[in-house]
């Protein structure tokens, strides 16, 4: 995952007319955005489960009712 101390240094790809036209990144800053998106998806999917959350069972309670069936 990506910390504020590293850094990406992108390299970049020119079209003819000198425009910026596509980004090269490492493998490894490339697996390190992907993790960290990964890690913000599942933030954002706590967040809303803990919304839609409606009530909730002691451990004990919903293990004794799981082992039951």
């Amino acid at each position: 995952m990506l910390n504020s101390a590293e850094a990406i240094k992108p390299k970049y790809l020119i079209d003819e007319k000198g425009r910026k036209a596509a980004v090269v990144i490492s493998f490894k800053d490339y697996n390190n955005l992907l993790e960290s998106l990964e890690d913000l998806e599942d933030a954002n999917d706590l967040l809303n489960a803990e919304k839609e959350a409606t009530g909730f069972s002691p451990y004990e309670k919903f293990r004794q009712r799981w082992l039951k069936s």
